[in-house]
């Protein structure tokens, strides 16, 4: 289900032990560790990705100014989130969407931690992550990365499919660039489109587009795997309290540090950093729902407003009152 391990500065990034994922594509395209030189575009952005330098939707607080990020909804069209942004030096912290997660690279390369992996995002690859799998995000070159990404609730996707289960093995595709160039172009059209018929028509294609990847018999080790459903479902029910690692390994039935183990070993991260993933998703749907920052951090548990405010910002790189107001229908 869940998944990385925290990044909580891009200086604290640098530490992780765990080398990233590289292909023989990312080697042959990017022979020399040192890349963190600007990668020269060899795409025209003019005719195929939009500039975001008048994006509408750059926090007001964001901690450095060239980081830009937005979302957006359709009325109608539960379950779909769009997403586009520029980073250079955000570094973004475990967090989840509680959706499967696509996108495409339009320029520079992305590292992020997925699945207790680093792994490495380059220009015009596909990005491909299950839900509910932590994750984190940040640069890897001096000139960051500017992505679009589309988030489908499992049911949204099913029903898009009429193929319930869908699952992909690799979160990062950069073998098919013409794909990509597709996807990207997809993104780019449905994020400027209001009618409803039409969006319906390019998210169909745009799901087309990625069955390819998509697996859908279930994962053998899958059921093996103790899931811990009741451990998340706890935290579900008791976001505004205060856990203790006691009060998780109760819930499975172990002894503390045997749980914290086995649940580290299943999901990646600590049950504090999914604790934490859990209570921010949360305050993004009630943001989403319409209620206001400041009636938000006491009920997910969090000490107060600014604190609500901080953590949401790391994990999704705007402030809880601009995404409320950028996704307000």
């Amino acid at each position: 289900m869940l998944n990385p391990a925290g990044l909580e500065s891009r200086r604290q990034g640098e530490a992780y032990a765990a080398q990233p994922v590289r292909t023989k594509a990312f080697k042959k395209k990017y022979p020399s560790r040192q890349i963190t030189k600007q990668i020269a575009i060899d795409l025209n952005p003019a005719s195929v990705f939009p500039s975001f330098d008048n994006m509408q939707g750059v926090p007001e607080q964001f901690e450095f100014p060239e980081d830009r990020a937005e979302f957006r909804v359709i009325a109608g069209h539960r379950g779909v989130e769009l997403y586009r942004a520029r980073i250079v030096r955000h570094a973004f912290e475990p967090h989840t969407h509680m959706a499967f997660g696509f996108g495409t690279i339009e320029r520079g390369v992305e590292r992020f931690r997925y699945k207790g992996n680093d792994h490495i995002a380059p220009e015009k690859s596909i990005v491909l992550m299950n839900p509910d799998v932590l994750h984190t995000g940040r640069s890897e070159t001096a000139s960051g990365w500017q992505y679009r990404m589309i988030y489908l609730h499992p049911d949204a996707l099913a029903e898009i499919s009429e193929e319930p289960g869908w699952w992909f093995a690799e979160p990062v595709m950069e073998d098919d660039r013409a794909r990509a160039m597709r996807l990207s172009a997809l993104l780019e059209a449905i994020w400027r489109i209001d009618d409803p018929l039409t969006f319906d028509g390019l998210l169909f294609r745009i799901v087309s587009e990625l069955r390819p990847y998509a697996r859908v018999a279930r994962r053998p080790t899958e059921a093996k795997l103790h899931r811990f459903e009741s451990v998340l479902d706890y935290m579900h029910a008791h976001l505004d309290r205060r856990i203790v690692l006691g009060d998780l390994a109760a819930v499975a039935g172990l002894s503390p540090f045997h749980f914290l183990r086995q649940f580290q070993a299943r999901h990646h991260v600590t049950p504090h950093q999914m604790l934490m993933a859990l209570r921010l998703h949360a305050a993004k749907e009630m943001l989403a729902a319409g209620q206001r920052p400041a009636d938000i951090a006491a009920a997910v548990g969090l000490t107060d407003q600014a604190h609500l405010n901080r953590a949401f910002r790391c994990r999704y790189g705007v402030t809880p009152a601009r995404y409320r107001q950028q996704v307000r229908v």
